[in-house]
């Protein structure tokens, strides 16, 4: 058995690729659209594991002008989990780009994020790093 890939369902496309690949460092492999059955699937990887991948699922707006689906919260999903070589560099990034960083990485080892749709991720430094402000004082927010 090959493990392939996770697929996630994103209500904007662009606001996702904005989280994986500029906040995250993932690169898109791989994109199909479907006209016929108006989606679109974008498919992402880690440099260092560039046969898992994430398939980012966006199903297109429906022609009447309707929102089309709300996924709700996605926490039934649980979370997405990657190895980082810098966990205070990743977080300054990601909180630059205007994303909270709900579970801070106070241990120099495990934080979390929450992607445009609600998607975990769970970010984990390779081995740990000394505690560094203002991650050690910072308190979580929201929930991951």
């Amino acid at each position: 058995m090959k493990y392939l890939h996770t697929m996630i369902r994103v209500r904007d496309i662009d606001a996702s690729l904005r989280f994986f690949c500029d906040g995250l460092g993932l690169v898109e492999k791989r994109r199909n659209d479907y006209p016929q059955g108006r989606y679109t699937l974008v498919f992402l990887a880690a440099a260092e594991t560039p046969e898992a991948e994430i398939e980012l699922t966006y199903n297109w707006p429906p022609e009447d002008g309707s929102p089309g689906e709300d996924y709700g919260s996605a926490r039934n999903f649980g979370h997405l989990a990657f190895r980082v070589d810098d966990i205070y560099a990743t977080c300054a990034r990601l909180q630059a780009l205007g994303y909270t960083i709900s579970r801070p990485p106070r241990d120099g080892h495990m934080a979390f994020v929450r992607s445009p749709d609600l998607i975990s991720v769970e970010l984990l430094q390779q081995g740990h790093l000394p505690p560094q402000e203002p991650w050690a004082s910072m308190p979580n927010t929201g929930s991951w």
